[in-house]
């Protein structure tokens, strides 16, 4: 499945565990990796305190920084023939429709159309799905002091849009892996097992439930 010029794109809501599971395979696969810039967007912190106030700077901000990083890998690409990145450039429209105002929306689209039409889609997608008690549990887990606030409920209600958003996904093949019951950072057999999959040719959607490692 993995050849020339392979972009393998790995998704979920935060706290599922994107960017360990694609440094992980960037690492066992020898792959170009490029995660997402979350952590030098200003408006974050700020965000999290007061959503409602700083939700569209924030929005705009990952929107031009996500477009920016995708007008790098094209130029990537001519060198690295397997890329791996923790996030896909639509995912900043679900954040989006879920923080912003009615008129704020409107403005982002105007933009986030103009800048869709030179991204790079990937030629396959690992979605992690988890529920969000996990997630939450994952998020405590890893202690970021400004994630420490996130609400349940809307934690809640972008896993309930990312899982809306991949049952009708279509764009490229997608791989669904079920996370409530594995452990690919921890448990080197779990991360074999996606890595064997990932290697077999993919086509449409399919599923990653194996049962829990004793």
């Amino acid at each position: 499945m993995l050849g020339k010029s392979f972009l393998l794109t790995v998704e979920g809501s935060i706290g599922v565990g994107k960017t360990s599971l694609a440094d992980l395979i960037a690492q066992r696969l020898d792959a170009r990796l490029v995660v997402e810039e979350f952590d030098e967007n200003p408006f974050l912190e700020e965000f999290y305190r007061d959503a409602q106030r700083y939700a569209f700077q924030t929005q705009l901000w990952f929107l031009l920084s996500r477009y920016r990083q995708q007008q790098d890998l094209q130029q990537i690409d001519l060198f690295a023939p397997l890329l791996v990145t923790d996030y896909m450039f639509m995912k900043d429209r679900l954040f989006a429709s879920l923080t912003l105002s009615e008129k704020e929306m409107a403005l982002y689209n105007r933009l986030a159309n103009l800048l869709e039409r030179d991204i790079v889609y990937p030629d396959l997608v690992i979605y992690l799905q988890s529920d969000t008690d996990r997630l939450m549990a994952n998020i405590k887990t890893r202690g970021r002091s400004y994630e420490m606030q996130m609400d349940w409920k809307y934690l809640d209600s972008l896993n309930q849009l990312y899982n809306e958003y991949f049952f009708r996904y279509d764009r490229s093949p997608l791989l669904i892996i079920n996370t409530n019951d594995i452990d690919f950072v921890n448990n080197s057999t779990d991360l074999d097992e996606i890595i064997k999959f990932i290697r077999e040719p993919v086509s449409g959607t399919r599923f990653f439930n194996p049962a829990r490692s004793i």
